[in-house]
């Protein structure tokens, strides 16, 4: 059975499932294409391109339409609706298949978690506009709803934006990209640090009924109104909001919950690296897992599972991080500018040592919004200049911090805790001092870890680096133009390059070096 989803709105995107395989996941934003871009036309030719023949099932994934009040696509964004019904598609009898967008959140963790034994699993999906734990049977019915708070990613993301001068009194929604800043700046300060406006402040957003549209102007007399999102008191409100938000859902938990069931994390809220190391370390669940697409990245995916229970009864699915498409070599580097060479692992950990920057490019790339060693720069991770060399050329702010991938070998002589983490999605804490480009201010670092298993490619050049080094660690960025997504066309790549004064370029096994009359950067 062949299952083609999507996932209308922003952060769009296609999953198709055969059976219960992911063939392959795209989204829009991929390809330099605009970061949380809808559905494109661009990205359903890609998708049928890939395709063997027409779908048995089509499913569209619930969402609301851009007026309020006149109506839902498919089954709506929040609830427990189901659409089915029989039709055609280009001559063929299909299913047409829609459930809710709430639903694709509890489906994706679902179904791309590992195989659990406990007879129930909780399922916590928090994001912009929802916020509750769902109790799910064996047959992945929803035994028990538990709602803890609308709108908690959208409460989160509204602290930057009020304090930012740049973003307006009115907004139809927070800005997707604000909560990943906020999350950077909570770092630079404790909850203690709130004073007593501060705190009525963030009092004063949970009350809120709704933030859609952004209530910024109702904030005007209040001390974050514009106070610039890098000052101290916007720093100790992103403190205090983020662990007010957690606390309110550990408590709601405890009081509603059965202790020592597996936690499945979805939604926005699960990219938040700060409250998953928190999740870690409650006692009340018996583990923890998180997709490495819970956002509106994996959206697509849970409506393709949601289909896969409801035609089959069956919702856990066989997949890898790796599903996006194939790098397109649509052009060669101009030969007088870009010296081609075969890949060296060796010889590229040399030049990494030597603190250059190489564009990393192999495979398909990775779904979600983290680069995970197909689609990275990467880096020496030694010295703090390399991370302020990064940001200038992905063109962000200094304050955002640079993330490390690191061999599994190398875990616990760098941090505190040395659990695999292969999709990016927790803090530990460093405790090796040389680590000056990886190490957050708060002395914490948002690790991937590569073992042979996940990333055969990458770890090889990790431990040519050791090799060199004496550890396998090294800064890894996402390789993409700024509000763009990941790089996908050797075209793109190159521009990149020679715009951002990278000087390396290593797609598959082939290794380019541009030509110069000075010395490479």
């Amino acid at each position: 059975m062949l299952i083609f989803a999507l996932k209308p709105a922003h952060d769009g995107g296609i999953a198709v499932l055969r059976d219960n395989e992911l063939l392959f996941s795209l989204e829009a934003e991929k390809d330099s294409f605009q970061r949380y871009s809808s559905l494109t036309p661009t990205t359903l030719l890609e998708a049928a391109r890939r395709c063997d023949g027409l779908p048995d099932v089509i499913a569209l994934g619930g969402w609301n339409k851009p007026d309020p009040g006149v109506g839902d696509i498919g089954s709506g964004y929040l609830g427990d609706k189901l659409l089915s019904e029989s039709g055609t598609f280009f001559g063929k009898p299909v299913q047409f298949f829609s459930s809710s967008h709430e639903r694709s959140h509890i489906m994706n963790a679902l179904g791309m978690a590992p195989e659990s034994d406990h007879p129930l699993q909780t399922v916590l999906v928090w994001e912009g506009a929802a916020g509750s734990y769902f109790l799910v049977d064996r047959r992945g019915r929803v035994v028990k709803t538990v709602p803890v708070m609308s709108q908690p990613g959208a409460r989160y993301a509204f602290i930057f934006g009020l304090a930012d001068p740049t973003f307006p009194d009115r907004a139809p929604e927070p800005r997707l990209g604000d909560s990943g800043k906020l999350m950077a700046l909570a770092a630079y300060a404790d909850p203690a640090d709130a004073d007593p406006e501060i705190v009525e402040v963030v009092d004063q957003i949970f009350k809120l009924d709704t933030l859609y549209p952004v209530p910024k102007a109702e904030f005007r007399d209040s001390p974050l109104y514009n106070v610039g999102v890098e000052s101290p008191a916007a720093k100790a409100a992103a403190a205090l909001v983020t662990r007010r938000i957690f606390d309110s859902f550990v408590r709601q938990a405890e009081q509603e919950l059965p202790p020592g069931t597996p936690l499945r994390i979805s939604g926005g809220c699960g990219l938040n690296c700060d409250w998953n190391g928190l999740w870690r370390k409650t006692s009340h669940f018996s583990s923890v897992f998180v997709p490495p697409c819970p956002n509106d990245s994996g959206s697509a995916i849970g409506t393709a599972i949601d289909a896969l229970l409801a035609t089959t009864g069956e919702y856990r699915i066989n997949w890898s991080v790796y599903s996006g498409l194939p790098f397109d070599e649509d052009v060669v580097p101009d030969e007088h500018r870009w010296e081609a060479r075969r890949y060296s692992a060796g010889e590229v950990a040399r030049v990494l040592s030597a603190r250059r920057v190489v564009a990393w490019v192999q495979g398909r790339w990775e779904i979600g919004p983290r680069a995970l060693g197909n689609r990275s720069l990467l880096a020496e991770p030694f010295h703090r200049e390399t991370k302020d060399r990064l940001n200038e050329i992905k063109q962000r702010e200094d304050y955002r911090p640079i993330a490390p991938c690191c061999r599994v070998e190398d875990l616990g002589q760098l941090f505190d805790e040395d659990f695999e983490d292969p999709y990016m999605l927790y803090f530990r804490r460093v405790v090796s001092p040389d680590l000056g480009a990886v190490t957050h201010v708060d002395g914490t670092a948002r690790v991937q870890t590569v073992s042979r298993r996940d990333n055969a490619a990458l770890h090889e050049l990790l431990s040519a680096f050791a090799a060199e080094r004496g550890v396998g660690i090294l800064c890894n960025t996402s390789l993409n133009f700024n509000g763009l997504g990941f790089i996908n066309s050797m075209s793109d790549l190159v521009s990149y390059c020679e715009a951002r004064g990278v000087d390396d370029m290593v797609v598959g096994d082939r290794w380019y070096v541009r030509r110069r009359s000075g010395p490479a950067r």
